[in-house]
């Protein structure tokens, strides 16, 4: 079992033939990823297998319109390399033609535009990862996002990270110590996000075969906060967490656009202390990831 994604996903890509959205829809088709339609306004009704640097083992066929590929191939999952300035009206495109997950790889969508999509998502009871996320993958079965998937190997650990590198070294220990995922998800690392890291972990608290989870969170915000109360209610499985910017200085942003210490509101240190008393083992140093998970599971 997984979490947002399987081998039966179908997936379509906004922004097919666009550089990145190209290069990437090569890299889940070799994954497996169930890719049914590639949307491209303008280009509706070309068989794109890609360019002579990167060409695809399939013809995926291209439509101007989602509700067009949805009628066509019922796909049920957008991947948004769309840029900026358009990726607002491609999201609610999805959203209007019915999409029930959209993941949302593109970056610099300004705060308020992210806002009214997010309420929008909400009120159409769509599920929003994004913007600026590397995407989900459920090893051996789907790779929805940009991550390098052979760092990655079946198992029951999940893994929900507003860092999409941290979450590659989080995987690449766990993979190397023989500890497979479940589904590792990445939020994004934007101020205003679709699902935050609660909506996640719910998700993986809820999934039976999910053992334990890791949470790689951030400086900025309250979304580590909040999940610890949630965790503290409810979570029985072993969960450790580990925050980054433990020595960013306050009022000013750190990598993410959403890492920045307002007063004394988003530290690393209020944070760990919100994680810890909810019974969360933290990780101080994230080579230790690896090695925490195997101590815990072995307690199992």
């Amino acid at each position: 079992m997984s979490i947002l994604i399987n081998k039966n996903t179908r997936v379509i890509v906004q922004g097919i033939t666009g550089k990145e959205g190209t290069f990437h829809t090569k890299q889940m088709l070799e994954y497996g990823t169930n890719i049914v339609a590639g949307i491209t306004p303008g280009k509706g009704g070309l068989l794109y297998t890609g360019t002579k640097e990167h060409q695809f083992e399939k013809e995926i066929p291209v439509y101007n319109k989602v509700i067009e590929a949805v009628d066509a191939t019922h796909a049920d999952t957008s991947i948004i390399f769309v840029p900026a300035p358009n990726a607002p009206n491609a999201i609610i495109e999805a959203i209007d033609a019915g999409i029930s997950l959209i993941v949302v790889i593109t970056e610099g969508i300004p705060v308020k535009d992210t806002v009214k999509i997010y309420d929008y998502a909400k009120s159409n009871k769509v599920l929003l990862i994004g913007p600026n996320s590397p995407g989900i993958i459920t090893p051996g079965e789907s790779k929805v996002g940009i991550m390098p998937a052979y760092i990655h190997t079946p198992g029951r650990i999940g893994i929900v990270s507003r860092s999409g590198t941290l979450t590659y070294e989080a995987v690449f220990q766990l993979t190397g110590l023989n500890i497979g995922q479940s589904t590792c998800v990445g939020i994004g690392g934007d101020p205003v996000t679709g699902m935050r890291l609660i909506d996640v972990i719910k998700l993986f608290n809820e999934d039976t075969d999910t053992d334990g989870i890791v949470i790689i969170g951030e400086i900025g915000g309250n979304m580590e906060e909040e999940s610890a109360e949630y965790i503290k209610e409810y979570v029985k499985k072993p969960v450790i967490g580990y925050i980054a910017g433990y020595s960013a200085p306050s009022e000013k942003r750190m990598g993410h656009a959403g890492a920045i210490i307002l007063g004394s509101k988003g530290s690393a240190q209020e944070k760990e202390k919100a994680l810890s008393r909810a019974g969360v083992t933290i990780v101080k140093n994230p080579t230790m990831f690896g090695e925490t998970i195997r101590n815990l599971i072995n307690k199992i």
